[in-house]
């Protein structure tokens, strides 16, 4: 693979110019309503919980596999530690702040069998990745419908949204989890020989396996990175929300597909980048927020925009992409 600069990949610096015309356009027609700290303090402590299901679906694509799992994963993990944390307050209502962490492990527990039980049903039955990862999320979604019987769970100590949905130093929490997951993703894409590897077995599947790689292995080792992101999405959404359920964030697998096609990550495998899949969040969150600022467009148009942008994004791939193969045989 090439080394190209930041700007240079085609991809980042179409987000780029996107977000450089939105930003303008928001800032002539609602600026007072759109540039304000409180603004963007509040979409840094939104966009992780689906940023982090981003992360997750973008390791398993560069493999060309694909993970439809990440909200069921994310809500039977908000559920579990919601009554976890429900058991530890007892009669008292309250948490010392030393279970936080602990809490955290748990949703990585969850998280780690979520995305072995895909990668194990992946590699031993040869099953597509979009029929295994659709499946475990209907079950995962039953599970939690099961532990709630379908409603929300709220009654749980809040010194878990508390800290949470704090600030360090003016920053976010949600965002500094957001941050170090995509700092550690980024470390073990391009400085291990594990990102090398997915790449090849995205590009062919079958000259990794003769090039002597553990392929079960690895896409194993990828669908347990996915469920752990997708873990650690639904506990930002826990904070967040307060209250945990089972069909919340419904439109976040449309979403997070969405931002790993925007950030360059190719639906075939073999290619993307977790500086595109980031900046792709960003973008998503700051157009989402600037829709939500004209009180005439209906929120149930959100779904109905990020599928068509799915699909224009797709199509102008796919004629660029065959552009670049006409020029380089001429």
């Amino acid at each position: 693979m090439k080394k190209t600069s930041f700007l240079k990949d085609k991809h980042v610096k179409r987000l780029v110019i996107i977000m450089v015309l939105w930003a303008v356009f928001m800032a002539i027609t609602r600026f007072s309503k759109f540039y304000t700290v409180i603004n963007f303090q509040t979409m840094f402590a939104q966009f992780p919980e689906f940023g982090l299901m981003s992360l997750g679906v973008m390791v398993c694509m560069i493999t060309s596999g694909i993970d439809l799992s990440v909200v069921g994963v994310a809500n039977t993990t908000a559920i579990a530690s919601a009554l976890l944390m429900r058991s530890i307050g007892g009669d008292t209502g309250t948490m010392a702040v030393f279970w936080i962490p602990i809490l955290f492990l748990f949703a990585i527990l969850i998280g780690t069998v979520a995305g072995a039980l895909n990668g194990f049903l992946i590699t031993t039955f040869d099953i597509p990745p979009i029929l295994v990862t659709l499946g475990m999320g209907e079950l995962f979604t039953g599970i939690g419908i099961v532990l709630t019987n379908g409603a929300a769970i709220s009654d749980f100590p809040k010194d878990y949204a508390y800290v949470v949905n704090s600030r360090f130093a003016g920053i976010p929490v949600q965002f500094i989890i957001f941050a170090l997951v995509a700092i550690v993703l980024a470390i073990i894409l391009t400085k291990t020989t594990y990102g090398k590897k997915i790449m090849m077995i995205g590009t062919s599947q079958k000259a990794a396996r003769f090039s002597g790689l553990k392929v079960n292995y690895l896409l194993i080792k990828t669908y347990i990175i996915s469920g752990i992101c997708a873990a650690l999405g639904g506990m930002i959404m826990l904070a967040n929300y307060n209250s945990a359920r089972a069909d919340y964030g419904t439109n976040y697998t449309l979403q997070s597909i969405l931002i790993v096609v925007l950030g360059g990550v190719s639906p075939a495998g073999g290619r993307g980048k977790i500086s595109g899949v980031i900046l792709a969040t960003i973008l998503v969150r700051v157009l989402e927020t600037g829709i939500n600022r004209f009180p005439q467009i209906s929120s149930y148009y959100i779904s109905l925009i990020w599928g068509a942008v799915l699909l224009f994004v797709m199509v102008l791939d796919y004629f660029s992409e065959n552009n670049i193969k006409l020029l380089k045989r001429k």
